[in-house]
């Protein structure tokens, strides 16, 4: 879970007037030197960027500039970009709802995308993972270069003892959330913070699940469904009835997880590495926890959930790309697909926990990519090996997990309007207002269906 993400969103959709008509400044660049912007912009995540475009420079003699944006304050350094018509040649890990924004506002080359792409072999990604990164016409808009799951982790050795089944139906996590509740530990820890986006990204997860979509094909908001009734029914009462007390977020829920005081938590797969003890300012401190390795060894992760009316299980995660803009120098699709194939490896190793490869590998070797993403190293104070740490079933259903994401507005090509909704915590304030209040789910979902025409009216949609 990255929170600075769904915070960008707002401010593209204030920024799409300044971007629309501008081009990028790609033609006034020496083709012999290429500006990449990347939004991986933590310290140590730009050094090893720096490392691998240095390399690149090596190989081919082609300089490379590299310019870390903070993810929150990308939208307004586009536009700026854009008004002075300096735009970058390509920007690295850009999410899905920006990336569609970059679309409506005509700054993606989208031939270079698809090219990119059918010069790597399309059948060598996660086809999800390419659909996500198409626009509503079917054009390939980015080059999807890896992703994040939001996950459900749960105790294993405590469901084995109650006889529970794993949780991957509505129907299963709210049998061992009521059954596993006790006055020392709740059933199950999830965000409800009513202006945070960590929220939205979990209910989400679960609507995602029992096909619970914003809007239908035509554009039309459908938070009033039956299948979205039932997903805010079904979340709320799981929170009353199987969790603490209070407004939980991120750092809480992880906590609660993490003292032992909870039978599953949703969390994204940045979890990963600190549920194994490798971070000190996140170390599981559950009575068993004198084992550093305890609660991995102990925790099972359920990747994708189906609710009663959902027709398959489905998930919600971050797929983030590649983007080449319009008026790109020379040069720019081949740093794309280096980045892609040879130091595809050293891309993913940055953060593997939350670097989910959606390029799985080569015609020639199919796995390449997941293979080598299997035995790499995660953690930020120490580091440990993700096959010493998780057993086969976790990678698997880690590798696999890109399958399952979706995500609203997108596929019916509203992703400025998902955006703005996710921007304005429109679900994360309704279901607040539901779990604290007495709100009825129906009330609840009319609720957010008319916020979220509002906010449709006022982008003009």
């Amino acid at each position: 879970m990255r929170k600075a993400r769904a915070g960008v969103i707002a401010a593209f959709t204030a920024s799409a007037l300044l971007l629309s008509g501008c081009s990028a400044g790609g033609g006034q660049k020496a083709d012999d030197k290429l500006l990449i912007w990347t939004v991986e912009d933590t310290a140590e995540r730009v050094q090893a960027q720096q490392a691998i475009l240095d390399a690149y420079t090596k190989k081919t003699g082609t300089k490379v500039e590299l310019v870390a944006i903070a993810e929150d304050q990308l939208a307004t350094v586009l536009a700026s970009a854009a008004a002075s018509n300096q735009l970058p040649d390509a920007i690295g890990a850009v999410s899905l709802n920006a990336l569609n924004q970059l679309d409506t506002d005509g700054v993606v080359d989208s031939d270079a995308a698809k090219a990119i792409v059918d010069d790597l072999g399309a059948d060598t990604f996660s086809q999800r993972a390419l659909k996500l990164t198409q626009n509503a016409d079917g054009k390939q808009i980015g080059v999807p270069s890896d992703g994040w799951a939001q996950l459900l982790f749960y105790r294993k050795d405590m469901f084995a003892k109650a006889g529970l089944a794993a949780p991957t139906t509505y129907d299963t996590i709210t049998k061992a959330a009521t059954a596993l509740q006790t006055s020392k530990v709740a059933g199950i820890v999830a965000a409800t913070a009513p202006a945070d986006s960590f929220t939205a990204q979990t209910f989400e997860h679960f609507a995602l699940a029992n096909n619970c979509q914003l809007v239908n094909d035509s554009g039309d908001v459908t938070l009033q469904s039956k299948e979205c009734v039932d997903a805010i029914d079904f979340y709320t009462k799981l929170i009353k009835d199987g969790s603490v007390a209070g407004n939980q977020d991120a750092d809480t829920t992880r906590a609660t997880y993490f003292s032992g005081g909870a039978a599953m938590v949703v969390w994204s797969s940045f979890l990963l590495d600190e549920l194994a003890g490798l971070r000190k300012d996140a170390l599981p401190t559950c009575p068993e926890c004198t084992d550093p390795s305890f609660l991995a060894k102990n925790t099972g992760i359920v990747s994708a959930v189906q609710g009663p009316d959902g027709s398959e299980p489905a998930s919600f995660g971050e797929i983030v790309s590649w983007s080449v803009m319009t008026g790109a120098s020379k040069g720019t699709q081949d740093l794309i697909k280096y980045m892609m194939n040879d130091a595809y490896p050293d891309w993913l190793a940055i953060a593997p926990e939350g670097k989910i490869p959606t390029r799985l590998g080569t015609a020639d070797d199919p796995s390449k990519f997941t293979d080598a993403w299997k035995g790499m190293k995660v953690g930020v104070d120490s580091k440990e090996l993700l096959s010493s740490i998780y057993g086969e079933d976790v990678l698997k259903s880690l590798v696999e997990a890109p399958n399952s994401f979706n995500r609203w507005g997108l596929p019916q090509g509203q992703g400025a309007l998902a955006g703005a909704v996710g921007g304005q915590f429109v679900l994360p304030g309704v279901l607040s207002e539901t779990i604290n209040s007495g709100l009825s789910a129906e009330d609840a979902a009319k609720k957010a269906a008319d916020q979220a025409n509002s906010i449709k009216g006022d982008l003009g949609l």
